[in-house]
């Protein structure tokens, strides 16, 4: 699962495999090791009470919730990306959840093999 954080965007992305644990287990967790005592955690989990998608952070944890029955629909239908604004204002967080698709033109330092094929490979498409 790959965090972008641009200003007050968040953006995960998620892998084949990734959305398959997601359905069946309701998180997804990665760890960012910054020393051995201090980790960055980013989790995306489903929540039977979430009403829409939200974002939390505590204790070094970013934790974003989905609604399980949006999370359980997107896990096996073909939408692409869920998206969601919280709070207002000045205040607004901008949360998107995306289904990582594998590059068109492949990089050497990259695995993709779990990603999502790009539709536009399939037309013949390339960067």
């Amino acid at each position: 699962m790959k965090l972008r954080i641009k200003g007050a965007t968040l953006r995960l992305r998620l892998t084949q495999g990734e959305i398959r644990t997601l359905r069946e287990q309701g998180q997804v967790e990665e760890q960012v090791p910054f020393a051995p005592t201090v980790s960055l955690i980013y989790r995306l989990r489903k929540d039977t009470a979430a009403r829409e998608i939200g974002a939390s952070y505590s204790g070094n944890v970013v934790e974003i919730r989905v609604p399980a029955a949006t999370a359980d629909e997107w896990c096996v239908n073909q939408q692409v990306t869920l998206a969601q604004v919280q709070g207002a204002g000045g205040a607004a967080l901008n949360i998107t959840l995306e289904k990582d698709f594998a590059c068109l033109a492949p990089r050497a330092d990259e695995d993709e093999s779990d990603n999502f094929p790009h539709p536009q490979a399939l037309q013949g498409k390339t960067c």
